[in-house]
């Protein structure tokens, strides 16, 4: 492809992704489906300085204010993530002399938001709680994300999995906490490997293992997770369940749901029960009250915790989507408590950052139900799980981590048994 046709198609993506009207890998698949002639290389560089430009939003708005030209064409030319030569062939001699000027730019001598570009409403709270650490936080949020995969012990064991992976030419190596999970470099199309295609192995974060993990299911017994969604977890937990029992897989949305059932259909599970539900006090709900062993509640968040991989949700929420959230937190997760049966436990998880959409969620909800729900130490729980460093994992009694501290992303859960 010719360069300026690149920088051209890089300038249209842009503009279509910074209306933020959908989530940014939406806007890019559809893209990438309405120009199914580019390449491997040009599909790379569309994708990838898209999210170079997400994240780092502020400091290019900025600098973007001191060229001439389309807005988004500016963009594309500070964020490029192709070739550089392939680049400048595309620029004229003023766009040249004007990127020069740019990039002579001391960056480390601009205003802080510029250099950790965080909306104040969300840099604020992570300072306050990370002091020393926020900036290796801004960092570890600007240098994308690993590839985890979750082993489907079902099927195989980590060991060999790993062999497989090794086989076909991908290096892999054992996650540092989960049990389950193999790291791999760069991003192989594993989608084409028997491995996937039979079940062995899923894409899964490290985190969301571990979640999986807090749930502690055991063979024969009643669970649910609440707040299902394309199923990661149900599979994990399904698999833990050694294929045994009955897994509920809750969730109000039929089309999340529906991308459950090829991955089901690999896994070799059998003992679990997509259902969709109106809300957290639908009838099917309330007929299963006081029934269930393990309750997962996997709640809806703002998602700040993946912004390694989704950057545009720090431009996509906002104080107001926060609060909205934090009730429905609230209320999904009393709602889900009803399913608990004595004896039984409850996990409350989020992919969230901030201490609204989790310590805050989980003491309101000790607090009320102090009576019948205790918090169950996560380190404990991990251990029992056999999981690496557990108290590396843990603040208090709540699972916390962080991308810059455990490599994974952020994630969050409390543990109560009821009484």
């Amino acid at each position: 492809m010719h360069p300026n046709a690149l920088l051209e198609l890089t300038t249209e993506l842009l503009h279509r992704v910074l209306q933020f009207a959908k989530p940014a890998d939406l806007v890019v698949s559809d893209f990438f489906r309405e120009h199914r002639a580019l390449g491997s290389r040009e599909r790379h560089t569309l994708a990838e300085t898209t999210y170079t430009v997400l994240r780092n939003r502020l400091l290019i708005q900025h600098l973007a204010q001191s060229g001439k030209g389309e807005l988004e064409r500016r963009f594309a030319i500070l964020g490029w993530q192709g070739n550089d030569a392939f680049l400048r062939a595309a620029l004229g001699d003023t766009e040249k002399q004007w990127l020069e000027q740019v990039q002579a730019i001391d960056r480390g001598a601009l205003p802080e938001r510029l250099r950790h570009n965080l909306p104040e409403w969300l840099a604020g709270p992570l300072r306050t709680e990370l002091g020393d650490e926020f900036w290796p936080l801004v960092e570890s949020l600007s240098a994308g994300a690993a590839l985890d995969l979750r082993v489907n012990t079902l099927k195989t064991k980590r060991e060999d999995a790993r062999a497989a992976l090794a086989a076909a030419g991908i290096a892999a190596e054992p996650t540092p906490y989960s049990p389950l999970g193999l790291r791999v470099a760069g991003k192989p199309a594993l989608n084409k490997l028997d491995l996937f295609k039979h079940g062995d192995i899923e894409v899964q974060d490290e985190g969301s293992q571990l979640l999986a993990l807090l749930v502690g299911a055991r063979r024969g017994e009643m669970v649910a997770d609440f707040c299902a969604g394309a199923g990661g977890k149900t599979l994990a937990i399904g698999a833990e369940m050694r294929n045994t029992g009955r897994l509920y897989a809750f969730d109000t949305s039929g089309h999340r749901l529906a991308a459950l059932k090829p991955r089901l259909a690999r896994s070799g599970l059998s003992n679990v029960y997509p259902v969709q539900i109106s809300h957290e006090r639908d009838e099917r709900i309330k007929r299963l009250a006081g029934k269930i062993d393990r309750v997962l509640v996997d709640a809806p968040c703002s998602g700040l915790g993946t912004l390694r991989r989704n950057p545009d949700l720090k431009w996509r929420q906002s104080p107001d989507s926060l609060a909205e959230l934090t009730a429905k937190q609230a209320a999904i997760l009393a709602g889900a408590a009803r399913l608990v049966k004595p004896g039984g436990r409850l996990v409350y998880a989020t992919c969230s950052l901030l201490d609204a959409e989790n310590e805050a969620i989980a003491a309101a909800f000790s607090a009320e139900r102090a009576a019948d729900f205790e918090v169950l130490p996560a380190a404990e729980v991990l251990r029992r799980a056999h999981v690496e460093q557990a108290d590396a994992l843990v603040r208090g009694d709540y699972l916390r981590l962080w991308p810059h501290r455990h490599g994974s992303d952020g994630f969050f859960a409390a543990v109560w048994t009821r009484r």
